[in-house]
C-alpha cells in the first residue's frame, strides 16, 4: 500500500511524452468524443459541427475528442476539450449525467474494430453536446464546418474522416432520431 506522504498533493493530470508514449503501449487510455450540436427552440438539431484538421500534411473533419486527466470528472473533460476545441465562448450544454449515447473502443491496429487509433489502444465516451455560443477553434482545429445532419451524414463528408469517426458520427446522428 503507498504511504500517502508518497503521492503528490495536487497531481497534474499529465504525462511527459516519454510517459504517455510508455503508458500507451502498455494500457486503454480513455477519452471522451463529442460532436457539437445546434438545436433550435423546438429541440430539434438542425446543424452538426465537425472540426477542419491538419494531421500529417493531410486535411479531415474530426469530432470533438481529447483524453480523461486522472482525477478529472467526465463532465469536466467533456467542458475542457470542448473549450480546447471550439473555444471559451462556445457556451456548451454539458449533459447533466455522464451517460454517453455509445462507447467507441479504437485500436491500434486497422481491423480490429470500425475504430481506429494508430498510437494506442483507447476507450472513448460519446455525447451529443448541445453548443449555443461563438466558436473559434483552436489547438491544431483549421476551422469549424456546421452541417445539417444529411450533409454530415453523406458518403462524402464520411470519407474525409478517420479513425472510424464517421460511423461514430452516423451513431449519433441515429440516437438523435435525424438519421436521413
Amino acid at each position: 500500500m503507498t504511504d500517502m506522504a508518497e503521492l503528490p498533493s495536487e497531481p497534474s493530470g499529465w504525462l511527459s511524452e516519454n510517459e504517455l508514449e510508455q503508458v500507451r503501449g502498455e494500457l486503454p487510455l480513455l477519452y471522451v468524443n463529442a460532436i457539437p450540436v445546434r438545436i433550435n427552440a423546438l429541440g430539434e438539431l438542425t446543424e452538426v459541427g465537425l472540426l477542419l484538421r491538419a494531421d500529417d500534411g493531410a486535411i479531415s473533419r474530426a469530432i470533438v475528442a481529447g483524453r480523461v486527466l486522472y482525477h478529472e470528472k467526465i463532465r469536466e473533460a467533456l467542458l475542457r476539450n470542448l473549450e480546447k476545441d471550439l473555444g471559451s465562448v462556445a457556451l456548451p450544454r454539458i449533459p447533466s449525467t455522464p451517460v454517453p449515447f455509445a462507447v467507441a473502443e479504437y485500436f491500434p491496429t486497422p481491423g480490429s474494430g470500425p475504430f481506429t487509433d494508430t498510437r494506442q489502444h483507447a476507450v472513448a465516451l460519446a455525447y451529443v453536446v448541445p453548443v449555443d455560443g461563438d466558436c473559434a477553434p483552436s489547438q491544431n482545429s483549421l476551422d469549424i464546418v456546421w452541417l445539417t445532419p444529411e450533409e454530415a451524414a453523406s458518403e462524402e463528408v464520411g470519407r474525409e474522416m478517420t479513425g472510424g469517426q464517421d460511423v461514430l458520427l452516423r451513431q449519433a446522428l441515429a440516437h438523435c432520431g435525424v438519421l436521413p
